[in-house]
């Protein structure tokens, strides 16, 4: 028999109240829509594990060594003699062992989480902004307010049952006659009627629509963050309070930028002429634009890094990562004979002494990157 406490992971002699909060954090946790859908069954077993710890009548029944929601299984754990026993009676006979029933069931229900996901620019990521996400899912219906009660009117006593929310009977048992007890069919044992419902919700307090959600995103956000937006879920049936929603952050790709951490990087193409020379140019940024000085003999994959232009630090707002900014010198590859010529003279004086390339496995601390020269002279030979 499973074992409906540990599921819950709550304490055999748990009030109702603590079983209830250990089901919304589970069930929360759990969801199909929220966990993923390789979580079903373990959905599904939390919900069984109230569906008996939630019911007085099932929960005795459980505690006597009975699982009400297996049919199959049987009573072989009784331990406590005829006082367990009384127990198991009480749950089928009501009355007959001085056993009561549950009382009439609440028609406002808490309503379960949802969840939506939204897309923002890397903009929005780096100093934050406000998301819009479209939902469809359960709401307040506002015709009648929750209610299901159609001109404000009252749910009325339920006149077969008398505001119980079940009905009795007696049947005959190997023990004589016995008292049953059953929800009432008529009110469905919610202990009271709707004469009249709400045409809009059929007397569910709540219908299904679609509405637009504002989402505060904050600044440093990162790529498949999960935010949580507080009664901002499906609403519950009678207008009962609503879950929670969940929001899946995705960060659109760049055209620009590429993000790595708190920083970001760029790729810019230079002239070969910038990067012998020295040159300052101005490039896009977040904030606005910005100058960048290429120091004269500026190497291929040399960077320049322009400081606090980055992603601003989600645990402190008052910091942000730099910008990086990676060299690309473009060498030309099609020279006229005047042009080739300086290049030739030049390399004939700066590359004289060249003899050989130095060759490593890996970049070595300190070492000199190859002449830029060298390779133009390769290049174009």
């Amino acid at each position: 028999m499973a074992d409906y406490y540990e599921t819950l992971g709550v304490d055999r002699n748990a009030s109702d109240d603590e079983i209830k909060k250990a089901y919304r954090k589970l069930s929360r946790k759990y969801h199909p829509d929220i966990a993923g859908p390789e979580f079903e069954d373990k959905f599904k077993e939390v919900n069984n594990a109230y569906d008996v710890l939630s019911n007085p009548d099932k929960r005795r029944m459980y505690d006597s060594g009975v699982d009400p929601n297996n049919p199959n299984s049987g009573a072989g754990g009784f331990s406590g003699g005829f006082g367990d026993m009384g127990d198991v009676f009480s749950t089928f006979f009501g009355s007959a062992f001085g056993g009561g029933s549950q009382g009439p069931v609440p028609r406002t229900q808490p309503g379960r989480d949802a969840l939506a996901s939204a897309s923002i620019d890397l903009k929005t990521a780096v100093f934050g902004g406000t998301a819009h996400v479209k939902i469809n899912t359960f709401s307040l219906c506002q015709e009648c307010g929750g209610s299901g009660a159609q001109g404000g009117a009252q749910p009325v006593t339920c006149p077969d049952c008398h505001g119980q929310g079940f009905m009795q009977k007696v049947v005959r048992t190997m023990l004589g006659q016995m008292m049953t007890s059953a929800p009432c069919e008529r009110c469905e044992g919610h202990g009271t009627i709707i004469t009249n419902p709400c045409p809009s919700c059929m007397g569910h307090g709540r219908v299904r629509a679609t509405r637009n959600v504002g989402v505060t995103v904050p600044a440093g956000i990162n790529d498949n963050a999960r935010l949580r937006l507080a009664n901002q879920g499906e609403v519950g049936e009678g207008g009962g309070a609503a879950g929670d929603l969940y929001i899946d952050v995705r960060i659109r790709a760049d055209k620009q930028f590429t993000r790595d951490g708190d920083d970001l990087h760029c790729w810019i193409q230079v002239p070969m002429s910038w990067a012998v020379l020295g040159h300052t140019l101005t490039i896009d940024t977040f904030d606005g634009p910005q100058d960048v000085t290429i120091p004269a003999g500026c190497q291929p994959e040399d960077t320049v890094t322009l400081k606090g232009l980055g992603v601003t630090n989600i645990r402190n707002n008052d910091e942000r990562g730099n910008l990086v900014a990676h060299v690309n010198v473009l060498i030309p590859t099609k020279l006229n004979d005047s042009e080739r010529g300086l290049i030739e003279q030049f390399a004939a004086s700066h590359d004289a002494d060249a003899s050989h390339v130095s060759q490593a496995s890996r970049p070595q601390t300190g070492q000199k990157k190859s002449g830029f020269f060298s390779k133009l002279k390769d290049a174009l030979s």
